[in-house]
């Protein structure tokens, strides 16, 4: 994807049932109305923050802003017709103000992807739109994001992101101009940019096995 200048720059769960022997039923735990909820839960991503590139400091301001949902098996693919377990769907939006250009570009795409560890999730946009002055050409690629997901702010977030432009997803080959390579699904670099302002909530789900018909 090439820069916006963007962050030159510009992230099965199945019930357990407990198998008590010698115990009358009632001394089974009974689990919380709340934790069979977060059980059958599916995992998201959702915030908006700005961060800082550590090995490029400069002015500019970059964020971006998630609000992405796991809808397991709802994209039917080619040999795959039920779809992926990974399959989401939500939105992502990009957003670099170049304080040499005294001007802010954004980008905005529809999640196709999403998986999550504790703490941790990596997700994919297909760009929809970008604004005046953007890289129209990106309309239409797959971007990545990777989000680490700090917990509770105390005064200095310990949130991060990733992405998948800008250096670190190029194609090395014997040309002398490196190409940037095409973005799978899911695909992202871990999350090496702090977060200055805002942050992330990392909601985890284990990946659902495939229903059955």
């Amino acid at each position: 994807m090439t820069a916006m200048p963007r962050p030159r720059t510009m992230a099965f769960p199945a019930l357990l049932a407990a198998l008590v022997i010698g115990l009358p039923l009632s001394a089974a735990p009974v689990a919380s109305a709340e934790q069979r909820a977060d059980k059958t839960a599916h995992a998201s991503v959702t915030g908006s923050a700005e961060f800082v590139l550590p090995h490029y400091p400069d002015e500019d301001v970059r964020s971006f802003s998630f609000d992405a949902q796991a809808a397991p098996y709802s994209r039917p693919l080619p040999g795959i017709p039920t779809g992926l377990p990974t399959d989401a769907r939500g939105t992502v939006k990009v957003s670099h103000y170049s304080a040499e250009r005294n001007k802010t570009y954004t980008s905005e795409g529809l999640v196709d992807c999403l998986v999550t560890g504790p703490h941790n999730a990596t997700l994919t946009a297909v760009i929809t739109q970008v604004s005046d002055g953007g890289p129209v050409d990106d309309v239409g690629k797959r971007i990545g994001f990777s989000v680490y997901d700090g917990g509770e702010d105390k005064g200095r977030s310990r949130d991060r992101v990733g992405f998948s432009w800008n250096g670190v997803n190029l194609l090395p080959g014997d040309d002398a101009a490196l190409a940037e390579a095409p973005v799978g699904t899911c695909m992202a670099p871990a999350a090496y940019a702090p977060v200055t302002k805002g942050g992330y909530t990392v909601r985890h789900a284990e990946l659902l096995p495939m229903p059955k018909h």
